[in-house]
């Protein structure tokens, strides 16, 4: 017979409430990103592509031009400008080597780092090699 105990067990902590709306933006902005790659003629390789030095918003593809794409959305598109700093690019880079490293037939592609920009009431702004991978 199966012993049980009348204390209840603990309940499951909930992601705060700011956390939940943090998150319900990003999504939102990488599909508003995603479609506004797709009007452009990019076909989507992958979308939240997790490796262990992070995580890719988007790799896009256009003939043979691979963007490792990371979405911002902030109030103003100035703001989401600046919140791609150096250190979250040193982590896209990794990432984008974990993702040629898992998909080497785009190995020998042209390859890039890009930003879209997302803020309310704005249409998206694509920055084409936001940023390079070299030292």
């Amino acid at each position: 017979m199966a012993k049980t105990s009348d204390a209840a067990a603990p309940a499951p902590r909930l992601p705060a409430p700011e956390r939940v709306a943090a998150f319900n933006t990003g999504v939102s902005a990488e599909a508003r990103a995603a479609a506004y790659l797709i009007d452009a003629g990019y076909a989507i390789e992958a979308r939240r592509f997790r490796t262990p030095y992070g995580e890719i918003d988007i790799v896009a593809r256009l003939r043979d031009l691979v963007a490792f794409v990371e979405v911002k959305a902030r109030a103003r598109l100035d703001d989401a400008a600046y919140a791609v700093t150096p250190k979250q690019q040193q982590r896209i880079i990794a990432a984008a080597q974990a993702w040629l490293t898992a998909h080497p037939e785009h190995a020998n592609l042209e390859l890039r780092f890009d930003a879209i920009l997302i803020a309310p009431h704005a249409l998206p702004r694509h920055l084409p090699a936001a940023f390079d991978a070299s030292p």
